[in-house]
């Protein structure tokens, strides 16, 4: 199960974060994805239109920090990820558009 929370803001709507197995590289590694959306409801719509068909929300254990929140209001798709961080260590990386994870996944293998 992946561990995950959500956000109620005060004009109703919500932000998602889930830490999931990342799709692009098969990898142990996980990522974490935002989601801001009307309701959960309909933030894990939005990520199983996109493909990722076993995503449930259980509980509040990781909710978004207000620092992801802000991130996830700023861009434009409302849905962006990054690596997840390992134990409690703070990763430098910028958040990306859900469709470079997405993208990562779909391409083609380059001919050597």
């Amino acid at each position: 199960m992946a561990a995950g929370g959500f956000c109620k803001l005060p004009n109703g709507t919500v932000v998602v974060a889930l830490n999931l197995p990342s799709p692009a590289d098969r990898s142990p590694g996980s990522v974490r994805v935002l989601v801001h959306a009307q309701n959960r409801t309909r933030a894990l719509t939005r990520l199983r239109n996109l493909g990722l068909r076993a995503v449930y929300l259980r509980g509040n254990a990781a909710p978004p920090t207000p620092d992801e929140i802000t991130a996830v209001l700023h861009h434009p798709d409302g849905l962006i990820w990054r690596t997840a961080p390992d134990n409690g260590v703070a990763i430098m990386e910028l958040w990306h558009p859900i469709r470079t994870l997405l993208r990562r996944t779909t391409a083609p293998a380059q001919p050597t």
